[in-house]
């Protein structure tokens, strides 16, 4: 029981709501063009949550296996600090998450295209590269995350590529004004690891992990954090601008209050005080993409 208790808080559940944002809002704003796949969009999300599941597992074991994970880090306790699960318990579960968002992936694809096309084999191509980096992250002997490249992935898998994927998968084709909102959710979740890597950055020092924020300081992360989340916004007002949908179109400026209460707390807290403000921007980011999708239906 203790072990499967540790095995689900290994998948980091309150990560995968803001893994999804970016589902809900392709999916929202093709909609709001007249194309929508109800399988589609629930095949997009199963798969989504098993890949961020599988890069939270992968993150564990990696970071545990450099030493990262150690006694001074001021996150949760995981697993393998905790001496609950082994590396052959991550192991098995990475196995099991890859496993099925390979065929979670081919079947969404399969059900979205009906036949092998281009377009279906980059779908295909898209997604075994998202596999590909969501193990590679923290794992192997060179990983991304550990020279500053973690902000890019998490802008192009969770930003670009979940909100356009699933535009593309409900229309089969994009227009270039799409790259706004796309852009703009690229933006809130990049800002989301920047809030844990400003709280771990000490640790992460230490241990030879070179995250933006160890990179460019404390201070300059904070200004970093406020140009995102200001970019985000001025993106979405862009889209609106240049794909008129009524007032309705910006109704995302409704979630702007929360997103400055955050931007109050980022100038104040440091260290453990962040912790809770991953949750708070994570929720707010999945209201922004509500609200923004919801503007461009009605």
């Amino acid at each position: 029981m203790k072990k499967l208790k540790y095995s689900i808080r290994s998948f980091r559940l309150r990560t995968l709501p803001l893994s999804v944002a970016g589902i809900i809002l392709g999916s929202m704003l093709a909609a709001g063009d007249g194309f929508f796949n109800t399988p589609v969009f629930c095949l997009a999300i199963f798969t989504t949550l098993c890949l961020q599941i599988l890069s939270n597992i992968s993150n564990d074991l990696g970071d545990a296996l450099k030493g990262t994970d150690n006694e001074q880090r001021v996150g949760p306790i995981r697993a393998l600090q905790a001496g609950v699960l082994t590396t052959c318990d991550y192991r098995r579960l990475i196995r099991i998450f890859a496993l099925l968002s390979v065929i979670s992936g081919l079947t969404l694809v399969c059900i979205a295209f009906r036949s092998l096309t281009y377009k279906s084999i980059l779908m295909l191509f898209l997604g075994g590269t998202a596999i590909v980096a969501a193990l590679k992250y923290t794992m192997g002997k060179n990983p991304y995350g550990y020279r500053g490249l973690g902000d890019l992935f998490v802008f192009l898998f969770f930003g670009l590529l979940s909100t356009l994927g699933a535009y593309f998968l409900m229309r089969h084709s994009l227009g270039i004004l799409l790259l706004l909102p796309a852009t703009a959710l690229g933006f809130l979740t990049t800002a989301v690891l920047n809030v844990n890597n400003i709280r771990d950055m000490e640790n992460d020092a230490r241990c030879g992990k070179n995250t933006i924020p160890v990179k460019i300081g404390e201070k300059k992360a904070r200004i970093y954090h406020c140009i995102l989340i200001c970019g985000a916004f001025i993106c979405m007002t862009f889209y609106t601008l240049f794909h008129p949908n009524g007032i309705g179109g910006f109704l995302f400026f409704l979630s702007l209050p929360l997103f400055s209460i955050h931007l109050s707390k980022m100038l104040t807290l440091s260290g453990k005080s962040l912790d809770p403000q991953l949750k708070f921007l994570s929720i707010s980011t999945l209201l922004f993409a509500l609200l923004s999708g919801v503007g461009q239906i009605f």
